[in-house]
């Protein structure tokens, strides 16, 4: 990124325009991650308390899954319409309420629980198609990779904070208090946001000339407002298209089964209480914030260097498909809790690759229509999501065991890979 100070259009020195847009979106899917994951670690003592089955448990797990898949697809082609900062701020506000409601609707009924979980999740589902669209009018091509790793570092370490914090909040304030404390950071972070950032470089007063000039000049397509609905049957049309879907719909499976279950897996597997649970579930996605970006820099470093965008992003989806399949498939061999985290490390880190690779492949071959692709792209995602976490619990009451599960993963992952690899390209193919 543009490195020291630049003058602002009033003549003071400040940090460039674009960094703060990105810190503020980096803060706000960390924010995202976190309040899922309250609900993964909170899930063991509500479900000692109320007496839920594994198989229900995947049903709980799973819940925010269902109403994320339904508005993925509706959060991108508002995405497009009306930009990533109106849209993001609304499913903001909504997912911190439903998460300050969450504790209520458990204690309630499960159907209750069940409602605001998936309310919760149909706030969330836009954004990610914000992310995309707001970084890609806010940052030149070789910056994207960069500003996309910083985003989703923080997505990741949400997770981290979650993972650690969940326990020792609720040891002091019961089940409730983890779920207040991300829900209140939700709603600071939204009054900051709602004066401070625009959709567009262009509309910002802040920003310098010499700052625009150099996002205008590493731009191929500046994308305009979707005056309609998007053309989803030309969007669906190109082998291209799909090679995103499928590589979607692996990742999140893969990603969903991890997120949802890992305390519960070290729980039941190796014995281990909550809080080492916490732990031992935090280190890999600590791991995948840092990689992720690196993955994003070196992206950026391999394109300035002359390599086409099509070779660097199926170099990237490789590693981010390959890794996790065979650290996975490793989990076999996992004697002590210490080996298993490492192997989940290897998995998250390995995957936070397609960061590079798929998940900016929707900007490179529609750049106008990069939100409303995304929504398809992450509804199908979604939907696969749900399956392998629901499946997962019932794999798991059925076998007593998770590794046949994330075997299948790892076929998954493999086959995924080589679908891209073939039919993937960095150009723009819809205009």
């Amino acid at each position: 990124m543009e490195g020291g100070f630049v003058a602002g259009r009033g003549g003071a020195e400040a940090v460039p325009e674009r960094v703060k847009v990105v810190a503020m979106v980096a803060f706000v899917m960390a924010l995202c991650n976190a309040d899922r994951v309250v609900m993964s670690v909170a899930v063991v003592p509500l479900a000692s308390v109320h007496g839920w089955s594994s198989s229900f448990l995947g049903i709980v797990q799973s819940s925010f899954l269902w109403g994320y898949f339904l508005s993925s697809l509706a959060g991108g082609v508002l995405t497009d319409k009306y930009g990533g900062k109106r849209v993001i701020a609304c499913g903001a506000a909504v997912w911190s309420l439903a998460t300050l409601l969450t504790p209520w609707a458990a204690n309630h009924s499960t159907g209750m629980l069940l409602a605001v979980r998936a309310l919760f999740g149909l706030a969330e589902g836009v954004a990610l198609p914000s992310m995309t669209t707001l970084l890609s009018r806010w940052f030149p091509c070789h910056e994207r990779a960069s500003a996309v790793g910083l985003s989703m570092a923080g997505f990741h370490l949400g997770n981290v904070v979650s993972l650690l914090a969940t326990p020792l909040v609720m040891s002091r304030t019961g089940v409730s208090g983890p779920f207040s404390l991300f829900g209140l950071l939700g709603l600071l972070w939204l009054s900051v946001w709602a004066f401070r950032i625009t959709n567009d470089p262009h509309d910002s007063h802040l920003i310098s000339v010499s700052e625009l000039r150099l996002i205008q000049a590493g731009k191929t397509v500046r994308p305009s407002s979707a005056s309609g609905f998007p053309p989803v049957r030309r969007l669906l049309s190109k082998l291209p298209t799909w090679a995103i879907i499928l590589a979607n719909v692996t990742n999140n499976w893969g990603y969903f089964v991890l997120l949802s279950w890992m305390p519960v897996y070290f729980k039941m597997v190796f014995d281990v209480n909550l809080k080492q649970a916490a732990w031992f579930s935090a280190i890999p996605f600590g791991a995948m914030a840092v990689s992720g970006y690196l993955a994003g820099s070196a992206s950026d470093f391999l394109i300035k260097s002359g390599r086409s965008v099509t070779l660097v992003r199926k170099i990237m989806q490789s590693i981010g498909f390959i890794g996790p399949g065979i650290a996975l498939l490793c989990l076999n061999f996992a004697g002590t809790p210490a080996v298993a985290a490492l192997f989940m490390t290897a998995a998250l880190s390995f995957g936070s690759f397609s960061q590079a690779g798929f998940l900016l492949n929707i900007q490179d071959i529609a750049p106008q229509y990069a939100g409303s692709l995304h929504g398809i792209t992450n509804s199908v995602g979604t939907f696969s999501a749900i399956i392998s976490t629901i499946g997962t619990g019932y794999f798991v009451q059925w076998l007593g065991s998770f590794q046949a599960f994330l075997t299948l993963t790892s076929v998954l992952y493999f086959i995924s890979t080589i679908f891209f690899n073939i039919y993937a390209t960095g150009e723009q193919v819809f205009f």
